[in-house]
């Protein structure tokens, strides 16, 4: 009976996540934090940074396997799957909707007095959460200076899974010439991309193409277009200007970006190829949960790998960081979406338990209201 109430209180918390978690994985992770670690109290902030940098670690959509991972901790491998689905499902018929618009119609629905305030809110979200995650993560100065200089390199366009691996191996250089020894400790990842070729748009083509890409890409969505253009457009399957509005969706959406996946399995296929597309790319992320999930406590009990994971976490945290930059400088374009930001920051500095729904809804209220000044 306690896990049937476990399994529904993931349920719901991870449908509301998935209906209102706008901004990418930084703003996602943010809230997941909010939501587990603070007020849930479902695991430590030390443990949830670890399953943060982990997940750095491995290909695919880093938020929606830290829902998995937050599932996984409450309640085993159903609350695995349960939280994945449903941090997944809200996008997912949203973007089957505009999917369905965009064949009809051929072009999107103007979404952006909708979303004008939004943004500006969930940078307030972010910084609250790397405020509270860097107060676990940098143990020591030397962990602060390896933040630093992730940040700067990012900044000055070092991939982030080079700054996340190079910061982790750094940590564990540090480890060995303090404790002096000679130990060496290697982590190498191995990843398989299998090639095919495209002879009829068959679901099954559908499904072992987006298959791929959700079990090798790394990465933001410009990553994904990358892939997709290679996959689908070289191809002859989509035209540059849908898969363009495909990520524009994904981004434009709550929930995970990889939703972008449904879009363009409905204009390939329809709702079949739709529901392909989107269990192909995600199919992948909750099997490396399911394997990493109880690796990542053995993991921390070995002194030189805590070492590096140390290290990642550290990293993981400069990289919402360089995300929050980033997004601060394509969004605070005018006074209001200043204000919104200012009004933000505040309020989750100042009601630190205010749920941050009502700060996206906030947000969004704020934003119309001024669009009308």
């Amino acid at each position: 009976m306690s896990q049937n109430k476990d399994l529904k209180e993931i349920a719901l918390l991870f449908l509301k996540l998935g209906s209102i978690a706008f901004g990418g994985p930084a703003a996602h992770i943010a809230m997941m934090e909010d939501e587990v670690v603070t007020k849930r109290k479902w695991m430590t902030k030390e443990h949830f940074l670890d399953l943060v940098g982990a997940t750095n670690l491995i290909p695919g959509p880093n938020s929606t396997e830290m829902t998995m991972h937050c599932g996984h901790e409450r309640a085993g491998w159903k609350g695995l799957f349960i939280a994945g689905i449903c941090f997944i499902f809200p996008a997912v018929v949203i973007t089957s909707f505009l999917a369905w618009l965009y064949q009809q119609y051929g072009q999107l629905p103007s979404v952006e007095p909708f979303i004008y305030g939004i943004k500006p809110a969930v940078i307030a979200i972010i910084i609250m959460a790397v405020y509270r995650l860097g107060q676990k993560a940098i143990k020591t100065t030397e962990l602060a200076i390896l933040g630093i200089i992730t940040v700067v390199a990012c900044l000055f366009g070092l991939n982030e899974i080079l700054a996340l691996f190079g910061c982790g191996l750094l940590g564990l250089a540090l480890f060995f010439f303090k404790k002096r020894t000679s130990n060496l400790y290697s982590i190498i990842p191995l990843f398989v991309y299998q090639t095919s070729e495209h002879f009829t748009i068959s679901n099954l083509k559908i499904f072992l193409t987006f298959l791929k890409v959700g079990a090798i890409l790394y990465g933001s969505g410009y990553v994904l277009f990358a892939f997709l253009d290679a996959e689908l457009v070289a191809n002859g399957w989509l035209s540059r200007q849908s898969l363009i509005d495909a990520v524009a969706i994904g981004q434009m959406t709550p929930g995970p970006v990889l939703s972008t996946a449904t879009f363009i399995g409905w204009q390939i296929n329809g709702f079949s190829g739709a529901l392909i597309a989107t269990i192909g790319i995600f199919l992948p992320s909750f099997l490396f949960v399911l394997l990493l999930n109880p690796l990542i406590p053995k993991m921390r009990k070995s002194k030189p790998i805590g070492a590096f994971l140390d290290a990642v976490n550290v990293a993981a945290i400069a990289l919402i960081i360089v995300v929050c930059i980033e997004m601060s400088k394509s969004t605070l374009t005018d006074w209001r979406t200043i204000v919104i930001a200012i009004v933000s920051l505040i309020v989750v500095f100042v009601y630190k338990k205010l749920n941050s729904a009502f700060i996206v809804i906030g947000g969004a209220l704020l934003g119309y209201a001024l669009s009308l000044v």
